[in-house]
């Protein structure tokens, strides 16, 4: 990655700025990377190649910036998501090989994943692995469930609220950019 055309993590960004950035991230990764062979993003023109969506995880700055570090780190490898939010339309559900670009807490971008899962089952169906590939505190499904319902409650649309019974939805991933060392 070219850190001279990174801004510092903690300076927060404008839109405008923050989609600069993402395409400079996007640029530089696709050239480091080698990433011509992903079918679904390069094509023989440029009409052709899709930049991935970019988003942060969690529903705070710290709390983005907390759980990029835990994928950069190689602990978390997975993340759940409340189905609802898919249903608005905004963002499609996650696919195997789809990417994503990683947005740390002041938006900047800074990994690229790609999904090698997904799964959809009930909150109380949640298999305890999937909170240990989660990466979070003592990788238990206890706090799995804790922090989450936690979470799901906190962030629920004004449609929605938390049930034992809400469907969320498993994405399992691999860290692609920066590379793991």
């Amino acid at each position: 990655m070219n850190d001279s055309a990174t801004p510092e993590p903690d300076a927060p960004v404008s839109d405008s700025q923050q989609e600069a950035d993402i395409a400079a991230f996007w640029d530089d990764v696709k050239h480091h990377a080698h990433l011509s062979a992903a079918p679904g993003y390069f094509g023989a023109s440029p009409l052709e190649a899709l930049q991935p969506p970019a988003w942060a995880f969690g529903g705070t700055p710290e709390e983005a910036d907390g759980l990029l570090e835990l994928v950069l780190e190689g602990v978390k490898t997975a993340t759940a998501t409340a189905q609802w939010d898919f249903e608005n339309g905004d963002e499609p559900l996650p696919t195997v090989g789809g990417m994503s670009i990683i947005l740390d807490g002041s938006g900047h971008p800074r990994a690229l994943i790609a999904t090698t899962q997904v799964d959809i089952a009930p909150f109380r169906e949640v298999p305890e692995e999937f909170a240990r590939l989660e990466g979070e505190g003592d990788l238990s499904l206890e706090y799995w469930r804790e922090v989450h319902e936690r979470f799901f409650t906190e962030f629920a649309g004004p449609d929605h609220e938390f049930s034992e019974d809400m469907p969320v939805v498993m994405e399992q991933f691999e860290l692609v950019w920066p590379k793991p060392e």
